[in-house]
Formats: structure tokens, sequence, C-alpha cells
């Protein structure tokens, strides 16, 4: 990460943190009436080949005492209607401020992978994660929307599994690769920018064939 990069997080991050921190306290009372405890989801998220951390998130989906693998149709239904609403929002995200103030993630970049899939995929990730993760980036806003409807479709942890190895992992990979030899400052906020669009753009509603 270069120093323009990290005080271009630093100084947002902490910005954010005062502006948006009565939201945060009114979303995890808020959650505390809805769900209960945990608020928070911290799962282990890699940086790196061999460097691990902790991502933060609000809770959106009930607790199970083993979770592995990407969320697919076969975990739809544990998503709570509170952590719907969140996910769609992509409010869910807000503690990653604090993963961006400790140097984890940037803004900006490919979004941290499983543990597993970067020991399965070390080839790919070795290249991917020459950048520093983000939250969000070139791959999350050209493909997230299409990754949630393909993993939607798919009924077993089976199914999502080989759904994300042979369709999402190289697709991400090959945009966050784009993103890697063009990153600058101003492409940056550019994809900062199409991320908060994105946030309240309306949904496609269905097309009505015609009879």
């Amino acid at each position: 990460m270069t120093w323009r990069k990290r005080i271009f997080d630093l100084f947002f991050a902490s910005l954010l943190v005062v502006i948006l921190a009565p939201v945060l306290i009114w979303l995890l009372g808020w959650l505390l009436i809805k769900e209960g405890r945990p608020l928070f989801f911290v799962a282990e998220r890699m940086k790196g080949l061999d460097q691990p951390f902790h991502l933060w998130k609000l809770r959106t989906m009930t607790v199970v005492d083993r979770d592995q693998g990407v969320s697919g149709g076969d975990k739809s239904s544990r998503i709570t209607p509170t952590g719907a609403w969140l996910r769609a929002k992509r409010l869910d995200e807000f503690p990653q401020l604090w993963n961006i103030l400790k140097g984890d993630l940037s803004f900006v970049g490919p979004r941290p992978p499983l543990r597993e899939y970067v020991e399965r995929f070390p080839e790919i990730y070795g290249e991917v994660l020459k950048s520093r993760p983000g939250v969000t980036g070139l791959a999350t806003i050209r493909f997230h929307k299409h990754e949630e409807r393909l993993l939607a479709r798919c009924q077993t942890a089976a199914e999502t599994d080989d759904v994300y190895c042979r369709i999402c992992v190289p697709r991400k990979a090959r945009l966050d690769l784009i993103y890697q030899r063009n990153q600058s400052t101003c492409y940056d906020f550019d994809l900062v920018f199409q991320t908060i669009g994105n946030l309240f753009r309306r949904p496609d509603r269905p097309k009505i064939a015609k009879k």
C-alpha cells in the first residue's frame, strides 16, 4: 500500500467515524432490540497468503456453532429480516471502519477472502492480495450483484462452493487485477462514488412480457 493510499484511508475513515457514530449507535440499539446479542459478526479473513485478520460486521444472520464457506442459497434461511435490510444498504459493513483504521483494509481493493479459498487458489490470491483488501472495489461494483444471483440459486453447501470456485473466484480475480494495474487516488475516488451511487439506485424491476 502506498503512503498516499494509507493517508486517504486514515483521513476518510476518521472523518466517517465522527460523522457516522450516532448512526452506528442507533443501529446497535435497534439490532439489540430486534435480534439480541451478539451484535457483531467477527470472522477470519486474509489480507495476504499467510496474513489473517478479524473482519468486523454487524450481525445479519442467526448464529450457528460452525459456519464455513461463502453465503449461498443454502444459508438464505439464516438471514434475519433486519439483516436483509442491512445487507441491501451495506450498513452491516460500518464496523469495517475499524479494520481500515487498523490497516487491515483499505476503502478500495479486492474483497478479503476466506482462508480456505486462499489455500486452494494460492496462485490467484498471491497476485490479487498484492493489493490491500478493501470494503469496495472494481469486482464488488461490477460483479457483486451477479455473484449474489448465482449463489442464491445454490441449495447446498457443496453446490455453493462449486459455483463460487468455478465462476466467482476467477472472474473477480480478473477484475481485481485490472484495478491493481490501474490503481490511483482518482480511480479510488471514482469507485467510492460509484459504490455510493449504487446504494441509492432503485433495484431493477422484472420486465413483463408483452402478449
